[in-house]
Formats: C-alpha cells, sequence, structure tokens
C-alpha cells in the first residue's frame, strides 16, 4: 500500500482522483464496482442447523445416541426416548445460546456502521458508510465516526480517538502536513483510520482505502484466517469422554461376553451391556456444563461483556494474569471539574453561583467555547471540555445561562 503520508496534499489529490476537485455519481459508479462497498467480508455463516448438529459431536453423546438405537432394537422404547430427550434438550440449549450471542454481535456490528458527509457533484451530503469510495471528500466535526482510511486534506483542530487500533486512549492531533520516513500507525498524524472517531475540532479527508483493505479490515482479515483452538475445559472433556467411554465400553463388552459364555440368551446379554452402559455414563454432563456456561455468559452480558462462545467463559476463567494499560482501563478516562479559580478566589465546583457576574461570565465561557457534547449520558469530546459541559448541566440550567434554544 502506498504510504500516502509520506505525500502532499496536492500529490495525494493528483493521484486519486486527477484534475477532479470532487466526485460526480457516476464516478462513484465506477469506482464501487471496481473496488466494491466500504464493509467487512463476513465469513460464511453457519445455519442453525448446522450449529445444532454440531451439538452431537461430543464423544460421549455419540455413545448415547448409540445406546439409545441400540434400545430401540430391543423394544426398549421408553429408554430410548429418555436418552433421546436429554441429549436433545443439551442441544437445544447450545444452539440457542449461540445464536444469542450471534445476533448480540450483529447488533453491535450495525452500530459500526455510520453515515458520513461527504462531497459529492460539489454539494456535500450525509450517505451512508458502506456507500463512500476511494477518492471521495468526507468532512468531519467532533462525535463523528470515521467510516475509512483516508488522508487529512484540512484540520481545525482536528483530534481523533484511535484506542480501538493503537491502544493508545489519548486523543491525536491531525496535521494535513507531508510526514518523512517509514512511520508507524500511531505516529501517522496525517492519515485518519475506520473504527476511530473525532474527540475534538473539525477536518477534511480524502479516502484512500475502504472496506477490507481498511486498517480494521487487516485485523478482520487476520481474525478469518486465524483457526480455533479448543479451551482447555475443552480439551478436559474430551479427553475425560474419551477415557470414561473407552472403560465403560470394555466393561460391558466383557460383561458381555462372560454372559454369553455362560450360556445365556444373546439378546438378554445385550440388552443388560446396553443397559449398564447407558446407567454409567453421565449422560446429564454436556447439559450441565451447558446449563453453567450459559448462567456464566449471563451475567457477563448484564456488565456488557458479549460472549460468543460459551467455553471462553472457562477460558477467561483459566486466566491468571491481565496486563492493561492504566488510562481508561482501571480509570474512566473522564475528568470532572471539583474547583474554580475566579476573581482570585478558589471556589469548590459545588459552591458556584452562576448569578454572580464574573462567575457566571467565567462558566458562559467555558460553555459556549467548546465543541464536547453531553447527551443523554454519551459525552464526546476533549474529557476537559466535557467536564466544563458537565458542570454547567450541574448548576447553571436553573439559572439560564443557556438561553431559551438550550
Amino acid at each position: 500500500m502506498k504510504a500516502y503520508y509520506n505525500e502532499t496534499v496536492e500529490t495525494v489529490r493528483r493521484d486519486l482522483n486527477g484534475e477532479q476537485d470532487f466526485l460526480t455519481n457516476e464516478e462513484v459508479k465506477r469506482r464501487q464496482e471496481k473496488f466494491g462497498f466500504n464493509e467487512l467480508a463476513e465469513g460464511k455463516k453457519k445455519s442453525s442447523l448446522q450449529i445444532f448438529l454440531e451439538q452431537y459431536k461430543d464423544f460421549l453423546v455419540l455413545i448415547l445416541i448409540v445406546s439409545a438405537v441400540g434400545s430401540l432394537f430391543l423394544g426398549e422404547t421408553e429408554s430410548a426416548a429418555v436418552i433421546l430427550l436429554v441429549i436433545t434438550m443439551n442441544a437445544i440449549l447450545g444452539t440457542v445460546q449461540t445464536i444469542k450471542a450471534e445476533n448480540s454481535l450483529e447488533s453491535l456490528k450495525q452500530l459500526a456502521a455510520p453515515e458520513a458527509k461527504v462531497v459529492r457533484n460539489g454539494k456535500v451530503v450525509q450517505i451512508p458508510g458502506r456507500e463512500i469510495t476511494v477518492g471521495d471528500i468526507v468532512h468531519l466535526e467532533a462525535g463523528d465516526y470515521i467510516p475509512a482510511d483516508g488522508r487529512v486534506l484540512e484540520s481545525a483542530s482536528l483530534k481523533t480517538d484511535e484506542s480501538a487500533l493503537t491502544g493508545e486512549s489519548l486523543g491525536v492531533d491531525k496535521i494535513s502536513d507531508p510526514l518523512e520516513g517509514k512511520l508507524a500507525l500511531g505516529d501517522q498524524k496525517n492519515m485518519v483510520f475506520s473504527g476511530s472517531y473525532v474527540t475534538y475540532g473539525r477536518g477534511v479527508f480524502l479516502v484512500t482505502d475502504i472496506g477490507m483493505n481498511t486498517e480494521v479490515g487487516k485485523i478482520a482479515s487476520l481474525l478469518k484466517n486465524t483457526s480455533e483452538k479448543k479451551t482447555p475445559l475443552q480439551v478436559n472433556l474430551d479427553q475425560f469422554g474419551k477415557k470414561l467411554s473407552m472403560m465403560i465400553l470394555l466393561l460391558c463388552g466383557a460383561l458381555f461376553v462372560l454372559q454369553v459364555l455362560k450360556g445365556g440368551n444373546v439378546a438378554d446379554a445385550f440388552l443388560f451391556a446396553v443397559a449398564l452402559a447407558v446407567a454409567a455414563i453421565p449422560e446429564a454432563l454436556s447439559s450441565i456444563v451447558t446449563i453453567v456456561l450459559a448462567f456464566g455468559t449471563r451475567k457477563m452480558a448484564k456488565e456488557g461483556a458479549i460472549i460468543r462462545k460459551l467455553q471462553s467463559v472457562e477460558g477467561l476463567g483459566s486466566v491468571s494474569v491481565i496486563c492493561s494499560d492504566k488510562t481508561g482501563t482501571l480509570t474512566q478516562n473522564r475528568m470532572t471539574i471539583e474547583h474554580y479559580y475566579v476573581d482570585g478566589r478558589d471556589i469548590p465546583a459545588d459552591e458556584i453561583d452562576p448569578e454572580d457576574p464574573l462567575q457566571g461570565q467565567m462558566l458562559r465561557f467555558s460553555i459556549l467555547c467548546n465543541d464536547s457534547t453531553n447527551v443523554e449520558g454519551q459525552e464526546i469530546g476533549d474529557p476537559t471540555e466535557t467536564a466544563m459541559i458537565n458542570l454547567g448541566d450541574r448548576g447553571c440550567k436553573r439559572c439560564g445561562i443557556y438561553g431559551s434554544d438550550g
């Protein structure tokens, strides 16, 4: 991929759009046919039937199915029905839990498909993020999600949160000047990336990559190509199941042979061996494990953590050390104003009097000269500025500092 952060604004414009100042609808259609839509490619999804059938892959469950079939041939329909009912209930429970997790993840994905303000036919219009293409000029302001990777053309104190890509919770100040050398993602200050959002200021950028070619798309490609590994719980259960099954089968086989050698009826001997196998195999084991893990996923979902695979709960429980960056992880990455310094006095925030001329003017300046917002508890913007907005919410509404239009 070309290092656009080393190029000037004029060079990038000319390289992507030639002599055009903006894209027309006809050019957009042509580029969408060439580059596709701005969306992450999904792997082939499993159907509900596939998910349901996968619940029967456990070795113990397969033995129980064989036992149920044997019981049916011997006329023991009640025993067969009980066995099949237990393993079917287990399969249904596992399927429902998996589908619920998939639906939750799909809902999150919809939230990550923002709209964007782009220049089309010389006018700024708002379109769905998936319709953005290479060469589009996108306008940004505080609170906007960045829908694609691109080169910054204009920056008016533009600052973005790239923590999803770099792990750094502090906002990154964006510039439009070219940079020198080969730089890491976090140092490319004249580029913006899909998956991040604007915390402060305004800006304009030219789209250089969309969909799977973005930095987020590269991460998605790695996830798609990563093979699944069994969790410690799955490994232990598989080993336990195989060992237990072999012991039970050997014991039942030995008893069957002994009874036949003693002159017993073959059918009766087989029925006795099957009954012993069914009694010895803990058919409720899978159900109990699934139920316990389901309770764990439900509890974590209430805390805002969605678990796709039930076994991940046990995998997380096996972790003994978690290494993390402090800012925004152990802290909330938020600020609160506790004191105001006005007219040579240090005033606690809860004691500020908005009706005092100097204090009221200071509050007015803090609120009006501010790009941050706080709508229903959702804070967007620089932590210092959101702290000022929150102070206004705490003490100024009753005094009419916001005016009639809020």
